[in-house]
């Protein structure tokens, strides 16, 4: 019956041609679809137009750029990127295998554990590990009093500020994107190819590498080029840790140099590296899909690793876990207990309205944009909307320093020219009345954080079996009163869990921030950052701790979809 019903819809969308009907009946949602992924594109073209355009000797900037700093932009964000790659995507693969294909002590633990260093970002992580680990803190103090050392010459100790230590930071609080991703791979192996190893003597390490890692490689390219994005969208750590990427580079430009325009070169030549990525992500994933193409995951009984190596691999899960949520959110809560008057201020209380204003606007915005994307995707379904969706999507993608250039540049625009329109016909300037306000950073947040809404509304809605809609229509709804009365309620889960993981991303979110936040505002993000860059840890844990607790509600979330995978087994 349910056959029946979904053939008679996709007849009723074949009537009169491949997508006229579809387009013809619905051409508001249509527009709007388009209308919306313009608007996103917007702040990209806008780097581009000002990167490549202008009369303020904007060619010679290219040239003194491409002669100086711009090189060792790129080399540094290369660098990083390989780090990155191979210490998170280690991570990631070895505790996916092992929580997957060993029983062992603490195993099920780990299966949601090792995804809460999601909640901690990577400049909190690193201003904690600095505190720890540089010659002044307690640590070295701890190895000198031991030894009788008195000096750097008399030991050799890692300096934790260096790119090297930025590639560790970034990967202990990114590596979570390659675990989920290469854990499904390989839960939804085909369980003929272990046999078939098997069959040929192959032991553990030759069946992983040989047979379960070629097939995952897909899923695994996925969650190292997200884990890539992140890692240059960071400015924090990088900025804290005196590493020139191309984002540290952007504000550089911009705020030290007061060359905008210089700033947007730097974009775009950022763009480019992302760009590449999402080709990746993109490719990966349609290989993913056909190496999914095989038996699911069949009653795989897991062999237990008994006495050391069981204890072994209950170590290797817990190192990433400890050192990327325990330690650093176990120093920022002893901070924050005994500093705690100290930080407790009115301006304390002030940061995080702002942060808990922008961030609910940016979710409620998002929210309502991203229904309006998926509907009109569930009415027309025809390639032109598809690819507005893809154009929404576009603004996740971007770093937040890009964002932020690209929505200042026409916002600025807009607000001089209203201002200049307003003196000229009514002697009332209304100064910047954009730029000005939080308007400007909501807005990036939205065209940011626009694709994981429109994503996980997208998602539910296609759990929703199209005799629903018809069933409506034959009761004389349309189509506004459809998805009031019949969509809304039932993917009320996935509306929640959209408007709590843009919560928590606003939250947190500090390059495009700072770049568009008015005078005399900040955030909690702005506000750790600021205290940090003065060595003030003990002051910055407060908000820092608090950023923490709300990133750990999506990763409950998460979990709980983690727990259900594994109760299926």
């Amino acid at each position: 019956m349910k056959g029946t019903v979904i053939a008679t819809d996709e007849f009723i969308e074949r009537q009169g041609g491949k997508s006229s009907v579809r387009v013809g009946t619905h051409w508001g949602w249509f527009a709007a679809a388009w209308s919306v992924a313009l608007l996103v594109v917007l702040p990209v073209v806008a780097v581009i137009v000002l990167a490549v355009t202008g009369t303020d000797g904007g060619g010679s900037i290219w040239g003194h750029l491409a002669t100086t700093v711009l090189p060792g932009y790129i080399w540094t964000s290369l660098e990083l990127m390989v780090g990155v790659t191979l210490l998170a995507g280690s991570i990631g693969v070895i505790t996916a295998w092992l929580t997957t294909m060993y029983e062992f002590p603490l195993r099920r633990f780990y299966e949601w554990a090792l995804l809460l260093p999601f909640a901690v970002p990577a400049n909190v992580i690193a201003y904690v590990y600095t505190d720890v680990l540089e010659y002044a803190g307690p640590l070295q103090n701890a190895l000198r009093d031991l030894f009788g050392w008195n000096s750097p010459r008399d030991y050799w100790f890692p300096e934790i500020r260096s790119l090297g230590g930025a590639v560790v930071m970034l990967s202990l609080v990114l590596y979570p994107y390659v675990f989920m991703l290469a854990r499904a791979a390989f839960l939804e192996q085909s369980a003929a190819l272990r046999d078939v190893s098997r069959t040929l003597g192959c032991n553990g390490f030759q069946s992983f590498w040989r047979v379960a890692l070629p097939s995952a490689r897909p899923a695994i390219a996925v969650g190292l080029a997200l884990t890539l994005m992140e890692a240059l969208n960071d400015f924090g750590t990088v900025d804290y840790f005196a590493v020139r990427t191309m984002t540290a580079g952007i504000f550089n430009v911009w705020l030290n140099m007061g060359s905008v325009r210089g700033a947007a070169q730097i974009a775009l030549c950022l763009m480019v590296f992302i760009i590449g990525l999402i080709w990746v992500e993109r490719h990966a994933r349609r290989r993913q899909r056909q190496f999914g193409k095989g038996d699911q995951f069949r009653c795989y009984r897991r062999p237990r690793l008994a006495g050391r190596r069981g204890w072994l691999a209950s170590l290797a899960c817990f190192m990433p876990f400890g050192l990327g949520f325990i330690f650093p959110v176990g120093v920022l809560t002893r901070h924050a207990i005994v500093y705690f008057e100290e930080s407790w201020t009115d301006r304390f209380v002030e940061y995080a309205f702002n942060s808990f204003t922008l961030s609910i606007s940016a979710a409620l915005l998002t929210l309502i944009i991203g229904v309006l994307l998926a509907y009109a995707k569930r009415l027309d379904r025809t390639r032109s909307v598809q690819h507005a969706l893809k154009l929404s999507s576009l603004g996740y993608a971007m770093p937040g320093a890009v964002i932020g250039i690209g929505v200042l540049i026409p916002l600025a625009a807009f607000d001089n020219a209203f201002d200049a329109f307003m003196r000229d016909s009514f002697g009332i300037s209304t100064g910047l009345l954009l730029t000005g306000s939080m308007t400007a950073i909501i807005i990036a947040y939205v065209v940011r954080f626009l694709a994981v809404s429109a994503g996980a509304i997208e998602s539910s809605l296609d759990k929703v079996t199209p005799s629903m809609d018809m069933a409506s229509r034959s009761l004389g709804e349309d189509t506004l009163r459809t998805l009031w009365r019949v969509h809304l309620p039932l993917i009320r889960p996935g509306l929640l869990t959209a408007a709590l993981v843009v919560f928590v991303d606003a939250m947190k979110e500090l390059p495009a921030t700072l770049l568009l936040r008015p005078f005399n505002f900040d955030t909690l993000a702005t506000n750790v950052y600021q205290y940090a860059s003065d060595s003030l840890l003990e002051m910055a844990a407060l908000p820092a701790l608090v950023i923490v607790v709300v990133g750990v509600l999506p990763v409950i979330v998460i979990s709980r979809t983690i727990v259900a995978s594994r109760n299926e087994l």
